[in-house]
């Protein structure tokens, strides 16, 4: 094991394209298995149709909760890697912003307009987009070593 600055930079890249991976699969995958996999899952066991939504409305709260936690570890993740400017002139920085926004947006209207439930799955769905749209995104670090 060298000491050389090389040797630690790998090392530091490798950690976090591990992290942003980790988390981009526990918080995007979360959100999609939600309403893809358990909610038609309990639906076709039988559940009551009224327990299967209070049972979607706690866990949707849940995995947003979780989902704007991840998005800020990658948000600290690509800081760290590509500077602060990338917040704002990169993609992915700016698909984290918009993440954490649907994530306040939809805890605002849980608590201030909880009539709204149209407009709280509207953030639901566009966190869950912005997700998507965030794995197709290269991994810090990495995006500026395939153009060269």
């Amino acid at each position: 094991m060298s000491k050389s600055s090389t040797f630690n930079r790998r090392r530091g890249v490798a950690a976090t394209a591990v992290i942003w991976q980790l988390t981009q699969v526990l918080w995007v995958g979360g959100l999609w298995m939600l309403y893809f996999g358990l909610l038609p899952t309990l639906a076709k066991v039988g559940l009551a149709p009224l327990l299967v939504e209070d049972i979607g409305k706690l866990v949707a709260s849940l995995l947003v909760a979780f989902a704007a936690f991840c998005a800020g570890l990658q948000v600290l993740v690509l800081v760290q890697a590509e500077g602060l400017r990338s917040l704002w002139r990169d993609r992915r920085g700016q698909l984290l912003l918009m993440a954490l926004l649907a994530c306040v947006v939809y805890f605002a209207l849980r608590m201030l307009l909880p009539e709204l439930m149209r407009w709280q799955l509207l953030c639901y769905l566009l966190l869950g987009l912005t997700g998507m749209l965030l794995v197709l995104q290269p991994q810090p670090g990495r995006a500026r070593r395939a153009r060269h």
